[in-house]
């Protein structure tokens, strides 16, 4: 195993065996954290409403508990002084699979509020750091393709993950503690070994180690900002109404995220590719374009009963077209200041989950009246994004953030400002 206290250039990590490099670390934690994640995603709606008697504002309240740490995500900023982002980012893999296997420990609103504040922690941080570890690490040229293979790797690791409770759960009569047990630890152990079998990698460029708002990412920040509270949305009800409305056992609900990762793992790739074609402005055009019928027709639903049939490929049509998210984090690489990546996904992550602390509970009372109303929110909120994504050059850079940006601004105009 390396020596976990040596430093390695990024410049002179293609001088290591290809599986101590960094994208082999990218991609070795793109595969462990979804096996927890997953896991607790998948069993979760019928864990709250089996053993702790959830209804939809519990719900409502355990995402908006989830999503705190999201919006507290800046305090990676403070913890980068003393850790780097590498390290920091296993440290956080560990948390969230010992938080996940401990869930079923804990089924009552205290204790599950408890233990996903923990595991969320874990998993924010983790996701924090790691969008700033990608856009250092990977080639602007090749960003969009590596992330997708990303992407689909992931996919890969929560098909696995599902794919074994769909065959085991009823089979083997499991059991919440066990599942969760093996998810979480598996995580964990993974992030261990990780720590101490890479070298510590250097970025080229030192990232700056408080936080950044520059008014050149102003609509970085509203892009983020959309996405965060439209994509909540469908995070707590779309999985949740397939429970309460359609009766989907865990079985069921796993296979259907199966199917889903199934369409992810084909599609991310490519949409990575079509990113690198077509550009980032194309990308979120189609994509908001899309989620706004989508999420309409979830609330013909509640209408026309269109059927389970109907809301099942609603379901995995949504994540496909989620996938393109990926152009925001492309559209970004390619206008920023390289010293400001780690900082500014930090502050990124934070507006991102400003919605998200509240929305989930309100939506969550509204839900208990008119669950139509809650999708209609969402295709509201699709629209919005859909406008400001018109904003987003052909070819966007430094200088040409915004089409309402003249060209060859200097990067460091007096609107900018460093928070210090």
């Amino acid at each position: 195993m390396a020596d976990v206290m040596k430093c390695v250039p990024l410049s002179q990590a293609y001088t290591l065996p290809k599986w101590q490099r960094p994208l082999a670390l990218l991609f070795l934690m793109a595969f462990a954290m979804p096996v927890a994640f997953a896991t607790w995603s998948a069993l979760l709606n019928n864990f709250v409403i089996e053993a702790a008697g959830f209804d939809g504002a519990d719900i409502g309240w355990l995402h908006s508990v989830r999503e705190i740490p999201g919006f507290l995500a800046i305090g990676v900023i403070a913890l980068l002084l003393v850790i780097s982002e590498q390290k920091l980012a296993l440290v956080s893999l560990v948390m969230l699979g010992a938080a996940t296997a401990l869930t079923a420990y804990f089924p009552s609103l205290g204790g599950l509020l408890m233990v996903t504040l923990i595991s969320s922690i874990g998993f924010h941080y983790y996701e924090t750091v790691n969008q700033s570890l990608q856009l250092q690490w990977i080639d602007k040229k090749r960003a969009p393709q590596t992330i997708g293979w990303l992407m689909s790797i992931g996919s890969l690791a929560t098909l696995l993950a599902y794919g074994l409770i769909v065959l085991t759960w009823r089979a083997y009569d499991l059991s919440y503690d066990l599942v969760y047990g093996i998810a979480g630890g598996f995580t964990a152990l993974v992030a261990v070994i990780a720590f101490f079998a890479f070298p510590q990698f250097e970025a080229p460029h030192p990232q700056n180690r408080q936080m950044v708002l520059r008014s050149r990412y102003w609509l970085y920040y509203a892009l983020q900002f959309m996405s965060g509270a439209r994509r909540q949305i469908f995070v707590v009800f779309a999985g949740f109404m397939m429970v309460e409305r359609y009766g989907f056992e865990v079985h069921q609900i796993t296979a259907l995220f199966m199917v889903t990762l199934v369409a992810n793992m084909i599609a991310a790739p490519l949409l990575g590719r079509a990113v690198s074609f077509f550009g980032e402005r194309a990308a979120l055009v189609f994509e908001y374009a899309g989620l706004f019928v989508i999420f309409l027709l979830y609330a013909g639903l509640y209408l026309y009963d269109w059927g389970v049939g109907m809301a099942a490929f609603l379901y995995v049509a949504n994540h496909i077209f989620f996938a393109l998210a990926l152009a925001i984090k492309t559209y970004f690489q390619k206008i920023a200041d390289p010293a400001d990546i780690a900082p500014t996904a930090a502050v990124a992550f934070t507006i991102n989950h400003i919605a998200a602390v509240f929305l989930p509970a309100l939506l969550g009372y509204v839900w208990l009246s008119s669950p139509m109303i809650v999708f209609l929110l969402a295709a509201m909120m699709a629209a919005i994004s859909l406008c400001l994504s018109l904003l987003v050059p052909r070819h966007p850079e430094a200088g040409h953030e915004t089409l309402l940006a003249r060209r060859n601004l200097p990067v460091s105009t007096p609107m900018n400002t460093v928070m210090k």
